[in-house]
This record gives structure tokens, sequence and C-alpha cells, in this order.
């Protein structure tokens, strides 16, 4: 969060130097308080050991500690509230780019509505110029328990609640890989639901959407593993689109070795990391919802070779 390379970042990092420099100022004036008593005051040589005189009832010391934290919590409201309404209250112009994310658990399912792209746990951004910004609105929503959006370089937290939509804005500023986590237990496998953004320039954004709107690239020798593939209860829990595998459970695996890690993030994207997936996930995310498949050791080739091929 010290880092941000988007507006609302910036934003969260101004209060979070605001609300450390009041702190240190307390902190300072306490210890120094407490450091010139310990000197002051300490056991000198010649002492007789009896109890100094006490002081009971200031008033204008109880107002004092009374009226200053007061004072501080206000002025740390007020300007929190300035900060959140400088962020909410934007609106998306007729050009931002629009997501929605859903947190599974435990991944998170990414559609781009009007380019028609569904992918998982990678978010593809296109860069935000500082002299005319084109955010990116996120919509957030859970299709099970609590889950909480986060992605610290590029904005705040945002709970993901089901049966309850929350919007969130993003323009980065920087091509790059920033790393998100969901911020809300959710769950055995909550540690292993990772999300990476990926902020490209915009000719190389451009490139990416083009080849994830075109079909499945499929390899002809990676035919049976593809019919082997269209008979198993794998297309009942994932899409691939052009083919019998249209299940919403799991994710779209349309372009899936586009992707550099699987099980959101547990994993390289690797032909190894794959094979060992799909034979038993658990193996590699314990708790994971997807079942083993109990392949023969040819028929996981097989498998594996097609899923290899989607491209």
């Amino acid at each position: 969060m010290f880092s941000p390379v988007s507006t609302p970042a910036y934003a969260i990092r101004e209060v979070a130097f605001f609300v450390i420099g009041i702190t240190t100022v307390i902190f300072l004036l306490v210890a120094g308080l407490a450091v010139y008593s310990l000197i002051r005051f300490r056991r000198r040589r010649g002492d007789d050991g009896r109890e100094p005189p006490q002081v009971y009832g200031s008033h204008q010391i109880e107002l004092a500690w009374t009226v200053a934290p007061l004072l501080i919590v206000v002025v740390l409201f007020l300007v929190t509230v300035r900060y959140i309404y400088g962020i909410e209250r934007q609106k998306p112009p007729p050009d931002a780019l629009e997501v929605t994310i859903v947190g599974h658990q435990w991944w998170w399912e990414i559609r781009y509505p009007k380019l028609g792209i569904v992918t998982a746990n990678e978010l593809h951004l296109p860069q935000s110029d500082p002299t005319s910004s084109t955010p990116t609105f996120v919509t957030l929503e859970s299709a099970d328990v609590i889950h909480s959006f986060w992605i610290p370089q590029l904005a705040g937290k945002m709970d993901v609640i089901p049966n309850k939509t929350n919007r969130i804005w993003i323009d980065p500023q920087r091509p790059g890989t920033y790393v998100g986590q969901c911020a809300e237990y959710c769950g055995m496998q909550h540690a292993g639901m990772l999300l990476t953004v990926t902020v490209h320039s915009r000719e190389t954004f451009a490139r990416w959407t083009a080849a994830q709107q075109a079909a499945a690239s499929e390899d002809v020798q990676v035919r049976g593993g593809r019919q082997l593939f269209s008979s198993l209860a794998c297309i009942n829990c994932h899409t691939v689109r052009g083919t019998t595998a249209n299940g919403v459970f799991g994710p779209d695996l349309t372009h899936l070795m586009s992707r550099s890690t699987i099980g959101a993030g547990v994993v390289r994207n690797t032909p190894e990391s794959l094979r060992a997936w799909v034979a038993d996930p658990s193996s590699l995310k314990p708790g994971a919802l997807m079942p083993a498949m109990k392949l023969s050791p040819g028929d996981l080739d097989k498998v594996t070779a097609y899923l290899l091929s989607l491209r």
C-alpha cells in the first residue's frame, strides 16, 4: 500500500501517512513524558523511601485528556470521510472498462461483459494515462460465502458479499503485475485464493483481448484428448467455448494456457503441475472442491495434452 500505482491507492496512502503522523506525535509526547518522569523523579541516594505527595482531582488534567483525544478522533473521522467521499463519488466515464469479479471457494471468476471474455484468477487491464484517466470499474459478487477483494497497490479492500453487489474502481498508471489476496477468511483454502492483476500498455491489452475473444485453438494431435474430456464430468463444471463443455461451477478453460498459474495462484501453470492437478487437486490445494478424476495414466496423459492445447 506504500507503493501505489492507482488514484484510490494514492488517496489511501495519504490517509495512512496522516494517521501515522498524528500517532507518531502522540507516541513521542507520551514516551517523552514517561522518560522525563523516570529520570526526574527516580529514587536518589538519601531518599527516605516515603511516598511523595499525591495530587487528586485535577479538573484541568481530566479535561485535557478528554478533549484532546476527542479532537483527534474528530479530525481523523473528517479526513477519512473526505477521502472516502472523494473515491466513492467517481462516476464511470463512457470509455471505462467494466469488469465483473465473482468470488468462489477458492478462486476468482473474472468477466468482461462488454468484451465477451471470461477468465479466472488473473485480471488483465489497460494502463490509464494520468492526463486522461480511463478507469476500470469492478463489480464484485459472491457465489457462496463472504470474500474480500484487495489489491493493495491499486485500491482498498472491498467485501464480496452473497446476494449483494459492491463496486470499486481503479486506474492503474504503470504497467506491471500486482498481487492481491482475499482479505476475508472464507474457508480452508482462504490463503490459497490469490489474484494477480497484469497492467498492459493499450496496444498489448488490445492484443490480449483479441486472443481471448478468439475460439480455443486445438492441435490435431490432441483430438482424442478432447473427445475424452467431453465424455467426463469435467464438462459439467467447466466451459470450453466451441465445445459441449458449458459448466459454470469451475473456471472457464477456453484459454487455460494463457494463465501463469492454476489453483488461484497455488502453483505455476506447467505441464507437470497441470497433470498433477487433474489427477488429484487436493494434493496441491487441500480442500479444493474439484474432485480427483481417477483416470488411468494413459487417459490422464490425453486429457492433459488437450488442456495444454487451450491457448
